[in-house]
């Protein structure tokens, strides 16, 4: 996953473009079934409209003394995203208005983006806005806005292995440019886990998966696919900021009751232990549009150090050495714990009255004395299955984690003690 985010970093991303599509073509190389989609620029999709593409080839400064600065070739956060074309000589005094930066971090270029209003700009450091000389300025963005161009995505469908299954549906977004944790750690992390699913003999749910650019792209998606979201995605996860080592946190859905709550609040309890939890008006990333009243899917975020809550996100601090191999698997962990969940949350009845002989079973010992520990496990399960308790519930009542208690289920299944009640039961 490391790796994998080290390649994608330098690449000049933004909503539309060139960067898009280069990095779906590299998540596609890991993961050959993902499907590449576009849409043109002037699509209208619900109250938005997909923009003009924008294509950016250089820009940068040119100083009184020659000396070129803000260079989009050295860090591609230095021009403003969606910059229009711009070639001038201009005073310093004017050239202000077009600048941006940090005073409370003055070594960090910031990240800024007008896609719907055109202008330009550039980002620099506070440290080097406040060293420049007067005199006149050489400006220089190489841009254009294409209103022949296309909003690019990538969606992949991995299907259940058993016939009408609902859908699981997970999110990342690809359109962010240099910063790695507010951005790579989330398609990096949703590739590994694609590979995971894929890789399962059995599967209850379908898993839909889809790299979009942030905002925009989501609002296009459900545009296009609102109706069958709606009817079949029963659990779901936006994929952002995971890779760090601070701490975890989770982000409800506008109502805080989804199975995909549920499920994300007890892995972390018995995962992690000590999470931050935030609230819906803590909103920011793509679960606004995936809990918008009229679309309500059960669409929470799973994260590590949350967008907008560490002092490095959208800047140029965002960088390589703030996510760590270590940062992305506990990331990849709790996801991947929470998909296991959601698989092994059945709901069973016991098949025999009262308890079972579990000896028969080969489950019980045929001889105990005092203190030997009794397979509770076993005992629990068969005492809450009765038709009507999932396992997430039963594992609520137990304090006890649900995957351990799957296995108590499985093995009592393979007895033939508990079978799984059919969907419309559940």
């Amino acid at each position: 996953m490391y790796a994998l985010a080290e390649e994608l970093f330098p690449i000049p991303r933004s909503i539309t473009g060139e960067g898009v599509r280069q990095t779906l073509r590299i998540l596609q190389r890991e993961v050959p079934e993902l499907a590449l989609k576009s849409v043109p620029s002037g699509t209208k999709c619900f109250d938005w409209t997909v923009p003009p593409e924008w294509i950016i080839r250089d820009a940068y400064i040119v100083a009184p003394d020659g000396a070129k600065l803000a260079q989009f070739k050295r860090h591609n956060l230095h021009v403003v995203g969606y910059s229009e074309p711009v070639d001038r000589r201009i005073s310093l005094a004017d050239l202000q208005a077009h600048l941006h930066s940090l005073p409370e971090q003055p070594d960090a270029i910031p990240y800024v983006t007008s896609y719907y209003k055109r202008t330009w700009g550039f980002c620099l450091s506070d440290r080097e806005r406040n060293s420049l000389p007067g005199g006149d300025y050489q400006v220089k963005i190489d841009s254009v806005l294409d209103e022949a161009g296309q909003l690019d995505y990538g969606e992949l469908v991995i299907p259940a292995t058993v016939a009408d299954a609902p859908e699981i549906f997970l999110s990342t977004y690809v359109c962010h440019p240099s910063m790695a944790n507010n951005e790579l750690s989330g398609p990096v992390v949703t590739v590994a886990l694609a590979k995971w699913l894929q890789q399962l003999p059995e599967r209850r749910f379908t898993y839909r998966v889809v790299f979009i650019p942030e905002t925009i792209g989501a609002i296009v998606y459900l545009s296009q696919n609102l109706d069958h979201l709606k009817q079949a995605v029963v659990a779901g996860f936006n994929v952002s900021c995971v890779g760090d080592e601070r701490t975890y946190s989770y982000l409800p859905t506008r109502h805080g009751d989804t199975i995909s709550d549920q499920i994300a609040q007890h892995v972390l309890q018995h995962k992690v232990g000590d999470y931050v939890c935030y609230s819906f008006l803590d909103r920011g990333s793509d679960e606004r549009q995936y809990n918008a009243p009229g679309v309500d899917l059960p669409v929470a975020s799973l994260m590590r150090s949350k967008f907008g809550a560490y002092p490095e996100y959208h800047t140029s601090d965002d960088n390589l050495d703030l996510i760590s191999p270590g940062g992305l698997q506990g990331g990849f962990d709790l996801l991947q714990l929470s998909l296991i969940c959601l698989e092994a949350n059945r709901t069973y009845r016991a098949t025999v009255l009262c308890e079972p002989q579990l000896s028969k079973y080969g489950l019980y010992p045929t001889a105990r004395k005092k203190g030997d520990p009794k397979p509770k496990d076993l005992l629990n399960v068969l005492a809450y299955s009765d038709g009507r308790t999932s396992l997430l519930e039963i594992a609520r009542r137990l304090e006890q984690p649900l995957w351990q208690l799957a296995k108590a289920a499985n093995t009592l299944a393979s007895a033939g003690l508990l079978e799984e009640c059919p969907p419309m039961e559940n």
